[in-house]
């Protein structure tokens, strides 16, 4: 997959080489499919759980998050579809596997994706990101350094800024004082 950035180790990096392909099946490179279809080539021991699948799943903004449940420990990567930059269902998508479903394994963004939301997405899980086609890839990366301040709650930091560190204390004593 060409655009991809990657965090690795925290640090968001280039990757030149991604082997994954979306949607294109049968060229010996691993691919990346929706849930029906991925599950139509998966063999009993993968939807079993008892083996790990060759390709990747595309979760779809109508697809629930829930139903990869059962399919999670045979996955070896999850992508969610942004179909326009307008359509926001990935964001949560994508906390509910991090959150709920405890998923830790990569979790790529993929279609609409572009700079000015690289930030919030990883904010809410996302550790790839395939940058649209026409989209500079290295411009791409100082999306990534985004916001200084976050002030709700994240999959990264899961305290708002009213609990966290020194303001929570400031905070606590003016209504102690009050």
């Amino acid at each position: 997959m060409n655009n991809l950035i990657r965090l690795v180790d925290g640090q968001a990096c280039i990757v030149r080489d991604d082997p994954w392909l979306l949607h294109e099946a049968d060229n010996g490179a691993p691919v990346i499919l929706p849930l029906a279809a991925w599950r139509e080539r998966q063999s009993a021991e993968v939807l079993g759980g008892r083996a790990i699948s060759a390709d990747g799943l595309l979760l779809q903004v109508n697809d629930e998050p829930e139903a990869l449940q059962p399919f999670l420990a045979s996955l070896p990567l999850i992508a969610i579809d942004f179909p326009s930059f307008r359509d926001g269902r990935g964001y949560s998508q994508a906390y509910l596997l991090r959150t709920r479903l405890g998923w830790r394994g990569e979790l790529r963004a993929v279609g609409d994706v572009l700079r000015d939301q690289l930030a919030h997405m990883r904010q809410s899980g996302f550790d790839a990101f395939a940058v649209r086609v026409d989209k500079s890839v290295e411009d791409a990366l100082k999306g990534l350094e985004g916001l200084s301040v976050l002030y709700g709650r994240s999959v990264i930091e899961p305290r708002p800024l009213f609990r966290r560190g020194r303001l929570s204390q400031e905070r606590h004593q003016e209504d102690s004082t009050s």
